[in-house]
């Protein structure tokens, strides 16, 4: 089931590859991105550990991944991990909030809206975090090289 979920996120990206017009084989690169990042986050799911942490593990892998196939592809790192990223995007947490804050439960549209902004926030630190590492690797590498 896993890796059927995970197809299906690889299709969406792929979609979303079309939608956001990249073109030639950085479509491809970036639809098993999103299938990776669906795989990571459903198989951390099936170990039981957290949604949060979940989001998280397949939020570095994603960007990782999308880092090494940039320099591969030799393409902006954005090309690959706006497009991979979306099968993560928390657009049904969005969509409850909003649908509790119509019905007037103000508390479960709370709890969810702090929910969906949490695993976003989570998402965006797991990027930030694989960013900032790739950017210190480089920079040092440019000063070791200005050394010698």
């Amino acid at each position: 089931m896993i890796l059927l979920n995970s197809f299906f996120a690889f299709i969406a990206t792929f979609a979303f590859t079309i939608l956001f017009n990249i073109k030639g084989r950085n479509t491809f690169f970036a639809a098993i991105g999103g299938g990776l990042g669906w795989f990571v986050y459903t198989f951390s799911l099936s170990l039981n550990i957290s949604t949060i942490l979940s989001f998280f593990n397949a939020s570095i892998v994603v960007a990782t991944y999308s880092e090494i196939m940039a320099r591969i592809l030799k393409t902006p790192v954005t090309t690959i991990l706006i497009c991979a990223i979306i099968p993560l995007v928390p657009g049904s947490g969005m969509y409850y909030t909003m649908l509790e804050t119509i019905k007037g439960d103000i508390n479960k549209a709370l709890t969810e809206g702090l929910n969906t902004l949490t695993i976003a926030g989570v998402i965006a630190i797991g990027i930030i975090l694989v960013s900032s590492i790739v950017k210190l690797i480089n920079y040092y590498k440019l000063h070791k090289k200005g050394l010698k």
